[in-house]
């Protein structure tokens, strides 16, 4: 039987599908889904098809949505937002409009917003702002805090990032479910190897010097990368020799990780910046990883030059390459955010990332040439991919 792959697009106006053969020649489009919600990130089960989502706002609430068939769609709300409010004070505007109640969030209050989410063996595991982190035992139905981590001793140190503190990335080990890494924005990379109940902080730098572009605020010194991470990812087992490879693009550089985080050696080195929101890995070989350089923090976010182009290494990031074929490249101003790119399994692998500009592009030869797959749609804010039989 063949498989099919299918990109999960959160946007800031819900969450669309865009489903393919294992060819990934035509592209179906369906949505929005969750409502209309925004959609910060999206993943999927290929065993079971589910697919959750996890986003929210200020007016919405936090929750999860939760499909098994693609349809229809139930939400596993954690926390209120300004909506509740409006249906208890004003019942019969909300009737009119069709805004129905829904069940009150156990952590209103607490959280604002969902970020994140991963499966790790038989937990689901969500991140919030303010920066915390959830757990389900029953694939999302019902959620636990916890605590171990909001309780570590630098928390009071940590400090918002532009989008406020956030825990907008978890990383799980494929094998072992007790170990877990999240990036938090911005207080760096914590780790745990008990299944939550202790964290390491793990944001020292590699014995190699530091570079002489230190002095803002987020870049670190010369012992710690800068504590602003934006996205961090793991690389697959496969010739790592057991350990634990972790790519992370930072607020200010690339990093590289071969002991789980416990140091990281600067690879910034032959990109056109030192800024840039995400990063993937290639689905079998750990030192094969792309990004999406922008001009930098203050200079507008979008490409050098106003010219797109996906930077890979083939050798861990000790050199890069820039791949434009069929990208914008002349008067191109979108942004690429943290959670927008992805890879799937297939071969050769697949390669996607979604702009703030609402279009998908698509790379089905690891990231050589491109194509537009979908466009006009909502800002997007993640792209993940799940594969199904």
């Amino acid at each position: 039987m063949s498989s099919q792959v299918t990109l999960l697009v959160g946007t800031t106006k819900g969450a669309f599908l865009l489903t393919s053969a294992h060819d990934r020649e035509s592209w179906s489009l369906t949505g929005p889904h969750c409502e209309g919600w925004p959609i910060n990130h999206a993943i999927g089960c290929p065993d079971t098809g589910s697919i959750w989502a996890a986003g929210g706002g200020e007016w919405n609430g936090a929750g999860v949505w939760h499909t098994q068939d693609r349809k229809t769609w139930s939400l596993s709300k954690l926390a209120n937002g300004q909506v509740d409010g409006f249906i208890e004070e004003n019942p019969e505007i909300a009737d009119h409009l069709g805004i129905t109640p829904t069940a009150s969030g156990p952590f209103s209050g607490q959280i604002d917003a969902l970020w994140s989410l991963a499966l790790s063996g038989d937990a689901l595991y969500a991140g919030a702002r303010p920066a915390s982190l959830f757990k389900s035992v029953d694939r999302g139905t019902t959620w636990e805090k916890v605590d171990a981590l909001t309780s570590h001793p630098s928390a009071k140190e940590w400090n918002p990032g532009a989008a406020g503190l956030t825990l907008h990335t978890i990383v799980p080990h494929p094998t072992q479910p007790q170990k877990l890494w999240v990036g938090i924005s911005a207080a760096g990379v914590f780790a745990t190897e008990d299944g939550g109940a202790s964290w390491d902080r793990r944001n020292r730098r590699s014995n190699a010097a530091a570079p002489e572009t230190l002095g803002h605020p987020a870049a670190g010194d010369g012992q710690e990368i800068g504590q602003c991470v934006h996205n961090m990812v793991r690389a697959r087992d496969t010739d790592t020799g057991g350990t634990d490879v972790l790519y992370q693009q930072n607020h200010h550089g690339v990093y590289r990780s071969s002991d789980g985080g416990r140091s990281w050696h600067d690879i910034t080195g032959g990109l056109p910046s030192t800024f840039g929101f995400p990063v993937a890995v290639h689905p079998h070989d750990p030192l094969t990883i792309w990004t999406f350089p922008l001009n930098g923090d203050s200079a507008g976010r979008y490409p050098p030059d106003a010219s797109a182009a996906v930077w890979k290494s083939d050798d861990g990031g000790e050199s890069w390459s820039a791949k434009q074929d069929g990208l914008p490249t002349s008067n191109c101003f979108f942004t690429v955010l943290r959670q927008a790119m992805a890879t799937d399994r297939c071969g050769p692998a697949g390669v996607y990332f979604g702009t703030n500009s609402g279009s998908v592009f698509a790379s089905d030869d690891e990231g050589e040439s491109w194509s537009e797959i979908a466009r006009h749609l909502p800002t997007v804010l993640c792209v993940e991919t799940v594969q199904t039989t």
